[in-house]
């Protein structure tokens, strides 16, 4: 818990880092003090916030922009833009990680090593190398104690986490699941060898494809007797980043438009047979993981952040981009709960109506100027406003649908993203009805009917035998029943308890007319006082529930 009073250098930190940049509610809640309405900063003074605070809460910031489900467009917009402002680490600190991760001494498993590096971020730092064998190499090297660093920011994140879920919006958002699912990403990040598993099942999954031409995309080899947890080896390829590539001339005979449309053409279909066919993305497909290779080719690199999707998920992602293509508001709103992972009530004329409003914006738009990715955020932010929660894998869902068609409006803004979708949307249907091999699918069905067949009339002689014997058992359950029940339940106690009540007042009346002694004179007081004192209890419980006054 913080304290002002007893904090470690980096607690103290962060609160001067949050009391500079001016978050009035955090600077309140961590002070011990109470807090007015929970909110966030501005978009720019949290992404200020994260950046003051270092490559950890930059990084932080860089999931949570993968969140469109849990932030808005403006967060989201802000935080797409961190990058790690981080010096390199010197060459004598970065020679002794590689000598502690080689089983050979490095002049003797390299003939050349530049030590100056080609890029620097906030776990690690590339190097470019080549090989004792000639083949050219580069070295993503971990920043050393950086494991430590991460180690104490995840345990003030997860501090921080507690503190807020005490709050409403904390309890709305579920920040402690939010702050795990954080800690266990980071960690991963430290893990080299699976970000080189990442890239090896990703090469091995677009190595083929019926969508594509594989040969034309090239996703960089891992050299995994070199790769350890804070080493990571990899193929070298000669290019540049996609949107800074030169394509003005002609080549091989193709025009510079044409090869255009010819890349963009190969990186649309290559990732939508990840998200929707393999169901294993890369989930941070931004022009500086997509690189134009010397050859002509495409390259993607960086597979440090992956998503996956399950099968059901495929099928109705790839009914939501049918249904925001048809703007159905009332089969968005189905789709959605069939993702939500929360089995909380929802209203549903609430957001179809929601949906509705949100779509009618782009009745007049043709479909070559509707920006998919940016209604898809536009369906997770409604989502979110309707109390509904969706997997954390739909927003690099969503996060990768916005940066792949980003970069190719970049590449190629006279691109129709329709024309290019349609027919891999067919194709995704009919795989989905008949699966790869037709006859196959044709023979299960074939044994489902047959199964059905055999088994509907022994269920139907079950149901016959149980409605003659009597024991057949209907179970409903309608919501809003039981406060009905309850309320009926108390107007009959009360009925029944006035009944009473009248009665014994009657019955005093009837003794004391004819009380002819002293004992039946008290007995006949004594009813009076009791039916008195139960009538007024009667009158002030009726009272104090509001029944009178139409409550």
């Amino acid at each position: 818990m913080f304290s002002l009073t007893q904090t470690t250098s980096r607690q103290r930190e962060i609160l001067e880092v949050v009391f500079r940049n001016g978050w009035d509610y955090m600077r309140v809640l961590l002070t011990g003090g109470k807090p007015d309405q929970p909110k966030l900063p501005t978009p720019e003074v949290l992404r200020n916030i994260l950046v003051d605070l270092g490559p950890v809460y930059v990084k932080l910031g860089q999931l949570l922009s993968t969140r469109p489900d849990l932030l808005p467009s403006s967060y989201i917009d802000a935080l797409s833009t961190l990058q790690a402002d981080v010096p390199p680490v010197p060459w004598s600190e970065v020679e002794t990680v590689i000598r502690q991760q080689l089983q050979l001494p490095i002049s003797e498993t390299f003939s050349v090593f530049h030590q100056e590096p080609v890029a620097a971020g906030s776990i690690a730092q590339t190097h470019r190398a080549t090989l004792a064998d000639g083949r050219e190499v580069a070295l993503k090297i971990q920043r050393p104690g950086i494991d430590g660093i991460i180690a104490q920011d995840i345990t003030l994140i997860k501090s921080l986490a507690q503190i807020v879920s005490l709050t409403d919006i904390g309890q709305d958002y579920d920040v402690v699941t939010l702050a795990d699912e954080f800690a266990n990403a980071l960690l991963a990040e430290l893990d080299f060898t699976r970000e080189a598993g990442y890239t090896d099942q990703l090469r091995r999954n677009l190595s083929k494809s019926r969508w594509f031409d594989p040969t034309q995309l090239v996703v960089p080899e891992i050299y995994w007797d070199l790769t350890t947890e804070k080493l990571l080896v990899m193929e070298w390829l000669n290019g540049m980043p996609l949107l800074l590539a030169d394509i003005s001339a002609t080549q091989n005979g193709i025009n510079p438009g044409e090869k255009r449309r010819e890349i963009t053409t190969l990186l649309f279909r290559s990732f939508f047979q990840q998200i929707y066919i393999d169901g294993f993305f890369h989930a941070d497909p931004h022009p500086g993981n997509l690189f134009y290779l010397n050859d002509g080719r495409l390259a993607i690199i960086d597979c440090g952040m992956m998503g996956r999707l399950d099968p059901r998920s495929q099928q109705i992602l790839t009914e939501m981009l049918l249904a925001i293509v048809d703007l159905d508001a009332q089969r968005c709103t189905q789709l959605t709960l069939q993702l939500s992972d929360s089995a909380q009530v929802v209203n549903l004329s609430n957001l179809e109506n929601d949906y509705a409003r949100m779509l009618r914006k782009y009745f007049n738009l043709s479909l070559a100027e509707i920006n998919f990715s940016q209604v898809f955020y536009e369906v997770l932010q409604t989502a979110r406003n309707n109390k509904v929660r969706l997997p954390s894998s739909l927003g690099l869902y969503a996060k990768t649908l916005a940066n792949l068609e980003g970069v190719a409006r970049t590449f190629d803004p006279d691109i129709n993203l329709f024309e290019q979708i349609k027919p891999l949307i067919t194709d995704l249907f009919r795989r989905q009805l008949f699966g790869d091999d037709p006859l196959q699918a044709v023979l299960r069905t074939a044994l489902d009917i047959k199964s059905l067949t055999l088994q509907s009339p022994r269920q139907m002689e079950v149901l016959l035998e149980r409605v003659t014997t009597e024991t057949l058992k209907w179970n409903v359950s309608i919501r809003d029943l039981e406060p009905l029940r309850r309320s009926l339940d108390d107007s009959a106690n009360r009925l029944s308890f006035s009944v009473v009540v009248g009665s014994m007042i009657i019955g005093a009346a009837i003794i004391s007319a004819q009380s002819q002694t002293v004992q039946l004179s008290v007995l006949s007081t004594i009813l009076f006082s009791i039916a008195s004192l139960l009538g007024l209890w009667l009158i002030f419980s009726i009272l104090r529930s509001g029944r009178l006054r139409g409550k």
